[in-house]
């Protein structure tokens, strides 16, 4: 018997979605919408422009899902076609650069007891950490939401920005070290 569509890895279901399974595309929607309306908030700061560019994301996706090589992770290249749709909106709405972070990441897990005493101090934490990543230039807070926030690994951050591996080793470290030194300094 065949397996769920929701167990299927996400290079399989590109491939079903190759072969006309809208199924399979859909299933891939869910999964990618909440990472590229998160990864699209490094980019624009309107909620509805980041849905709308997410859903022009999905429509050129499925477009172009032939040239998807399935030897390859699926995740780099969603990411790849993301990246430049929300670049190409950033120029049109000659908007800044804004990030936000979902300050859940930084949150004590549930099952961990939380000290009402030290939600101040979290709070405080979550906001200078926020305000660090609004500091940096695009070109350092992009690696560091697509490494810690969207999970990548280098070899898929650097498909994604088209740079070399080395490229994004270099950025990664800048990043935290200005990121250390704008929170030390506050």
């Amino acid at each position: 018997m065949d397996e769920p569509l929701g167990q299927k890895t996400d290079e399989e279901l590109a491939t079903l979605v190759q072969g006309k399974n809208e199924a399979a595309f859909g299933v891939l929607m869910s999964r990618y919408q909440p990472k590229l309306l998160r990864y699209g908030r490094k980019f624009l700061s309107d909620r509805a422009p980041i849905e709308d560019v997410v859903q022009e994301v999905f429509i050129k996706t499925y477009q172009n899902i032939q040239s998807y090589d399935a030897a390859r992770p699926f995740s780099p290249w969603i990411y790849r076609i993301a990246h430049n749709m929300f670049a190409n909106a950033l120029r049109s709405h000659s908007r800044l650069p804004f990030v936000t972070v979902d300050l859940d990441l930084f949150s004590a897990h549930t099952a961990y007891e939380i000290d009402p005493a030290g939600d101040e101090e979290r709070e405080q934490m979550k906001a200078l950490v926020e305000r660090g990543l609004e500091a940096l230039s695009p070109l350092y807070r992009e690696v560091l939401v697509l490494y810690y926030i969207e999970q990548l690994n280098y070899q898929e951050i650097a498909d994604v920005l088209r740079v070399p591996v080395g490229t994004v080793g270099v950025r990664l470290r800048r990043a935290r070290e200005a990121l250390k030194k704008y929170v030390a300094g506050e």
